[in-house]
């Protein structure tokens, strides 16, 4: 896992190109993975329980409980990762509930979330932006980037580390990395023209 993190460099290019969750820097990230044997998954569990009496005898048998689980970005061997880049807040919740629910079933050992830090990647988005524009004539500036740094309403490093403070990770541990300036390529931002 770690060769696929220290091998990743932000690109301009990439990066600053509208594209959704899914987008370009999820797939670069996701598809790193794939190359070392990661695949996504689902992980559904069947919990079944049982009613005993002091010397351990089954009294009651109770139905199953299917609990439908959701795809993985990437799953390898106990380890869950999720990569989310512009995904919707809520995603956040859905992946650390999943995973605390799959640690204490026993399903996996851990769990890592890929997502952006937003504050550094916003000053980044500016000072790209800045260059981009400095450098065009007057009348081809645009004063608005290709992307939203300033949204509320998507995944980021600060929202991730806001609910485990809240503990909702329970024991299940859980590496939230947060992509920042320090992964930029240190390329210009050429546009899409």
């Amino acid at each position: 896992m770690l060769s696929v993190l220290e091998q990743f460099q932000l690109d301009p290019q990439t990066w600053m190109r509208a594209g959704g969750n899914r987008g370009d820097v999820a797939k670069e990230i996701d598809s790193a993975f794939e190359e070392r044997g990661w695949a996504e998954r689902r992980l559904d569990l069947k919990t079944h329980a049982f009613l005993l009496d002091r010397k351990g005898q089954v009294k009651t048998t109770f139905d199953p409980v299917y609990q439908e689980g959701y795809l993985v970005d990437n799953v390898k061997g106990r380890v869950a990762l999720d990569v989310e880049w512009n995904a919707i807040d809520g995603n956040l919740d859905r992946d650390m509930t999943a995973y605390r629910s799959w640690h204490e079933a026993g399903a996996i050992t851990a769990a890592v979330i890929i997502t952006k830090h937003q504050a550094s990647l916003r000053s980044l988005l500016n000072r790209l932006w800045g260059d981009y524009n400095n450098a065009r004539d007057i009348q081809l500036q645009v004063t608005k980037p290709p992307i939203d740094m300033a949204t509320s309403t998507t995944t980021n490093f600060e929202k991730a580390e806001l609910r485990i403070r809240r503990g909702v990770m329970g024991t299940c541990p859980l590496l939230v990395m947060g992509v920042s300036e320090s992964t930029w390529n240190g390329k210009a931002y050429l546009g899409t023209d």
